[in-house]
């Protein structure tokens, strides 16, 4: 019997540790899961927007006075999902605006 396991970087916590098989969502890509912090991931995504990648280059055009149109144009994704990443921002840095 053979075992295959993924050593992967968490993102969510600087550690290595093994990664087990999740799910399969409905776009058919398989999730994963850390054993360590009990996150989940996928590696595939069918929406290019809810990629990590996409979602730092988003925030990357909006500090450099990039619009909002501007930026979905570049990044080819909807200007509504360019919309839902900034106003999130504040749950990703754990700001309170007072």
């Amino acid at each position: 019997m053979i075992i295959a396991t993924i050593d992967v970087k968490c993102r969510f916590y600087p550690q290595t540790k093994t990664v087990k098989k999740h799910d399969i969502n409905l776009g058919g890509h398989q999730g994963y899961r850390y054993q360590a912090c009990y996150q989940t991931f996928q590696l595939g995504y069918t929406c290019r927007a809810y990629q990590a990648e996409r979602k730092a280059q988003t925030i990357e055009l909006a500090m450099n006075n990039s619009g909002i149109r501007d930026s979905s144009r570049v990044l080819h994704i909807n200007i509504n999902l360019v919309i839902i990443v900034l106003k999130n921002l504040h749950t990703l840095f754990n700001y309170i605006p007072s």
